[in-house]
């Protein structure tokens, strides 16, 4: 039996829903392409590394599979008895390396990270007269809270962490730019959505 050791990678560089989802289809053929796996060290794995505090469900994983598995992406090299139903074990398949490939070397949209909550959350306030200041203040301390925790994970030995640290430390600092940006025009803005 393979154990597959799971880097110890950051486990979450970026608030919940701070941008978009990684491409759950693809990165399972990625994780598949090292060696053969289970659905559920699948799961662990990309919850490991990449679900930023939010775990991917075990459905979709499953379904996922069954998908990738019918579009020959990737195939079932055996099962094993387990205590429930049997384990399959998935292999990625030439075709299924070849969209990863063809995923791995595709620039990704440029598009701003900024939370579109974020923005919509500052809008619904105006349009209320609720205290949208008092809102960005709290927001402030949260993503400065955030900087904190990364700041001292950069200090890692491991260069993964580091990177991944600056990564989220550069996003959440283009936010706070934003947030002075937008606490300074709240008067102008205000003129723009008040009914």
């Amino acid at each position: 039996m393979n154990v597959r050791i799971l880097p110890k990678v950051l486990p979450q560089c970026a608030p919940s829903g701070y941008s978009r989802r990684v491409n759950v289809p693809t990165t399972l053929l990625g994780l598949l392409e090292p060696e053969p796996s289970h659905g559920y060290e699948l799961k662990r794995e990309y919850d490991s590394m990449f679900g930023g505090g939010r775990a991917l469900p075990i459905g979709q994983v499953y379904g996922t599979l069954s998908r990738l598995e019918r579009d020959g992406q990737i195939e079932i090299e055996g099962a094993a008895p387990g205590d429930g139903p049997e384990r399959k074990r998935y292999v990625i398949t030439p075709t299924g390396v070849a969209r990863l490939e063809q995923w791995l070397g595709s620039p990704e949209q440029p598009e701003p990270h900024l939370q579109a909550v974020l923005f919509v959350k500052v809008v619904l306030a105006l349009m209320s007269d609720r205290p949208v200041k008092a809102y960005l203040d709290a927001q402030r301390k949260a993503h400065l809270a955030r900087m904190r925790e990364l700041t001292a994970l950069r200090k890692s030995d491991r260069l993964s962490k580091a990177l991944l640290a600056d990564y989220g430390l550069f996003h959440l600092d283009a936010d706070l730019r934003w947030i002075e940006l937008t606490s300074a025009r709240l008067g102008q803005l205000k003129k723009e959505f008040v009914r």
